[in-house]
């Protein structure tokens, strides 16, 4: 067992490090189904039009498509909400098997995985979602976030300040990349 944790650490910073200097996973993305000219106004700091596009975006992401799926995908929530990452994981699985250009299914999937411990697929399924949508902020602070708890804090910090450049009104983001740009500095609290 100690023989594959260095490999899955150097798996991990291999993927860390393809999504954060190419802003992607090796293939092509698919376009994003939010206007483009959301994410001007998400990233601006002037005046509260951010909230309404962060919305827009956010139900845009969430749209499978199908009825159907839109269902699978609010049961993989709402265990998640439960705490029961086994079946969010299950009902995921199902959501990114019959829609695997659906971005937002695989980070909830990489969300899942990476809260029952299974950090591998979960930095696939970041991936993967980043490979859709270069701009998925939330993929980027769980990545962000991730990294930090296994140590990698200069790849942390890289991926929470992609994510801060796309949406800077994530506050968990925000505490996050103050912390590590403190603990970077050696600077103490």
């Amino acid at each position: 067992m100690n023989r594959r944790v260095p490999i899955f650490h150097h798996a991990l910073a291999a993927i860390a490090t393809a999504i954060c200097t190419t802003g992607a996973f090796a293939g092509g993305a698919v376009a994003a189904a939010a206007d483009p000219a959301l994410f001007d106004m998400l990233a601006s700091q002037n005046g509260d039009g951010w909230i309404k596009a962060e919305a827009e975006i956010l139900t845009a992401w969430e749209d499978t498509g199908s009825d159907a799926l839109n269902l699978i995908q609010q049961r993989g929530e709402d265990a998640l909400d439960q705490g029961d990452y086994v079946a969010a994981i299950g009902h995921l699985t199902a959501l990114t098997d019959h829609a695997p250009d659906h971005a937002m299914g695989f980070q909830l999937r990489g969300m899942a995985f990476w809260l029952n411990g299974d950090y591998g697929p979960a930095a696939a399924d970041l991936a993967r979602a980043l490979t859709l949508e270069p701009r998925q902020y939330l993929a980027l602070t769980q990545l962000g976030t991730m990294l930090e708890e296994l140590g990698d804090i200069d790849r942390a910090a890289d991926a929470l300040r992609r994510s801060l450049s796309i949406n800077p009104h994530q506050q968990d983001a925000r505490d996050a990349a103050a912390r590590l740009d403190t603990a970077d500095s050696g600077t103490s609290i």
